[in-house]
């Protein structure tokens, strides 16, 4: 997409220097996708509906990622980068995020989709094999191990060399990681089709144990292929999107394991097949999933409309795609989990292929806002509130669908400013917040 062990104080020195003295320009998230520069926007008008902007932080250009911590009252707001890590803070005003402390890492590759522990203040940031001027046949990928105990000072505790590297998620409450992406590297096998996932056990965070075995293989129709990213739902299933679809996975207590019928311990490192699959080719032809959403438990009801909808049965994934045009570009995909709890994912085969049933889709080409001169049109991350779903679509900007009806999502608004490069939305205290590559962080009210 777009952008120590810590073994002695000589080692923090060196790597220190390294970050302060390399810089790279942003990139695609994917191999295939465009340099953030060419996805911008054409320099003409630029479009809004129904969404007033109410905020920006334009220092923070090069953004790609963003959370939000809680320190008692204080509210902070924690930015990823190629320039590394930033913290704001949001309590006085949500509209003007004030800068309060800085990890500054230039040359860093994107780190989009940064996680944070929440309960243990702490920031996981991937290190892509692309960083500090590498790539992706040769480079070193690893994880940052970040201390945000003390806002205002971001601190790494740790850095350890990981075989993936270009995003890292939390596992049963970040006492895990799992770290997926991107390509293969020189040295993996020539069947694989990318990175799949490594597990990093993070409970002493100055000490990370990288487990040698990689999880989540031969996940494209008995392929290995490219993990690109990891969500888990409010049940605690990981859902691991990319080449091949999603799948999720069961990483703690009992359960049954479908493709043995038998119970067993599910754990990060041997996690139990749950649900999930291909998506059909009509829907997503590139077979590229790049992150999904599940809407279960507390949020059974948010973005998954009503009566049979409302089950846990869907799965929302962005197809990340570019092609020649706005039309062939990677849209936002609903499919039906029904029929894939059998462990039908697991088995699919180029010659008995298994496919999820799509529900709905939407994209940005043709529709109303989209700037027809730029073919930089692919969905990217999103992020859901009750059933309004806020999702970024590079120089197309931001778009707010309605997906209480699933089978039919209906954009209800839309900001796309003349030049902007929108890799991520985030929902927060009633606002949208963007991380644009190009424009910093928009912060965005709706009025309707």
């Amino acid at each position: 997409m777009r952008r120590l062990l810590l073994r002695s104080s000589l080692l923090l020195v060196t790597v220190a220097a390294t970050l302060a003295a390399t810089a790279l320009p942003a990139a695609a998230c994917e191999e295939h996708g465009p340099h953030a520069a060419a996805a911008r926007g054409t320099g003409g008008p630029g479009a809004e509906k129904n969404v007033k902007a109410v905020g920006n932080v334009p220092g923070a250009q090069g953004a790609i990622s963003l959370r939000f911590l809680q320190y008692g009252a204080r509210d902070v707001m924690v930015v990823s980068g190629e320039f590394g890590l930033r913290t704001y803070d949001l309590t006085a005003d949500p509209a003007a995020p004030k800068l309060i402390g800085q990890l500054n890492m230039p040359g860093m590759w994107e780190t989009e989709d940064t996680e944070l522990d929440p309960v243990r203040k702490r920031a996981f940031l991937s290190r892509d094999p692309r960083a500090f001027g590498g790539n992706v046949g040769t480079g070193e990928s690893g994880i940052y191990v970040v201390d945000l105990a003390t806002p205002e000072k971001p601190t790494v505790l740790s850095y350890v060399k990981v075989p993936a590297g270009h995003t890292t998620s939390c596992i049963n409450d970040c006492q895990y990681l799992w770290t997926g992406g991107p390509a293969k590297s020189n040295t993996m096998p020539a069947d694989w089709g990318g990175r799949p996932v490594w597990v990093t056990d993070v409970r002493d965070p100055r000490k990370p144990k990288v487990s040698p075995n990689p999880i989540e293989l031969a996940r494209n129709d008995g392929k290995t292929d490219y993990v690109h990213d990891v969500q888990v739902d409010e049940m605690g299933v990981a859902w691991a999107s990319g080449r091949g679809g999603v799948r999720g996975y069961w990483t703690a207590g009992m359960h049954k394991d479908p493709l043995t019928g038998k119970v067993r311990a599910a754990t990060p490192y041997d996690p139990v097949p749950y649900a999930g699959g291909g998506i059909k080719e009509t829907a997503a032809p590139s077979k590229f999933m790049h992150n999904s959403f599940r809407p279960v438990g507390n949020r059974a009801g948010d973005g998954g409309g009503a009566g049979h909808w409302d089950n846990g049965n869907l799965i929302y994934a962005t197809e990340e795609s570019f092609v020649d045009g706005c039309a062939g570009d990677g849209v936002l995909v609903i499919a039906s989990l029904e029929g894939s709890y059998g462990g039908e994912g697991w088995r699919s085969t180029p010659q008995k292929p298994f496919r999820l049933n799509t529900v709905g889709t939407w994209g940005v080409a043709g529709q109303e806002g989209t700037d027809p001169a730029s073919a930089d049109c692919s969905a990217h991350y999103f992020d859901v509130q009750g059933k309004i779903l806020a999702q970024s679509f590079y120089a197309q900007g931001t778009r707010f669908l309605d997906v209480g009806d699933p089978t039919n999502p209906k954009q209800i608004a839309y900001y796309r400013p003349a030049d902007a490069a929108a890799w991520a939305p985030y929902w927060h205290r009633g606002l949208a917040y963007v991380a644009d590559n190009n424009r910093g962080i928009d912060i965005l009210q709706l009025t309707v």
